[in-house]
């Protein structure tokens, strides 16, 4: 009995679903090599960021202010300005003195100050921000110990009072990437099962009616 060849070719639908799999591929693959590049990279250098005990040694206000951006709507933004405050303590680990910052976000932004306000239109409220940090600093703050993290190949001046949230980072740049490889390639794959099945049940229709 003579096999019987069925001849089918994509529909326009299939062609754009296996195109779209194609295209999520590609942007899983691109953007895996751009986050590790981008995030995890830097990332990984954050994570070998040791904790210490650190105590305060001086607390003082620089003559110098510095501008932050503050949104107050959809069309408004400007600058505004705040004192810069510098907590200098001692790290346990290194035995040397060194520059507080409230996270690593604020150690990026201004290197210079332990604590950059949330940005108020007003120049009052920030000042009266850092004012706040000052006196926990010089109050219940100076009289005991407490834990911070630094990096001495990467900022052996600087340490951290919160850490840096690695976790979400390295969630984030691994996450996105394979949802984007494993969407692609399930729509790939059932695209051509469909394919396959529709080869299939025409073949046994002209059976069926040969």
């Amino acid at each position: 009995m003579a096999k019987i060849r069925v001849s089918y070719e994509y529909s326009e639908a299939e062609d754009k679903s296996i195109r779209l799999g194609l295209f999520l591929i590609v942007c899983g693959i691109l953007s895996l090599f751009i986050l590790c590049f981008c995030w995890l990279n830097p990332t990984l250098q954050n994570m070998q960021s040791k904790p210490a005990n650190c105590t305060v040694i001086s607390v003082r206000r620089v003559d110098e202010m510095f501008e932050c951006v503050f949104t107050c709507g959809a069309d408004c933004k400007g600058t505004s300005l705040y004192p810069c405050l510098q907590v200098f303590v001692n790290n346990s680990e290194s035995n040397s003195i060194a520059l507080l910052h409230y996270d690593e976000q604020q150690l990026v932004l201004n290197p210079k100050c332990s604590y950059v306000p949330p940005c108020e239109r007003d120049n009052q409220k920030n000042k009266e921000s850092v004012l706040r940090w000052q006196d926990y600093w010089t109050g219940e703050g100076s009289s005991q110990s407490f834990t911070c993290f630094f990096n001495q190949q990467r900022r052996p001046e600087d340490v951290l009072w919160k850490p840096s949230d690695n976790e979400r980072v390295l969630l984030h740049c691994i996450l996105w990437p394979i949802v984007s490889l494993l969407v692609g390639t399930l729509i790939v794959l059932l695209t051509i099962c469909a394919r396959s099945l529709a080869v299939r049940a025409e073949a046994l229709q002209k059976r069926k009616f040969s």
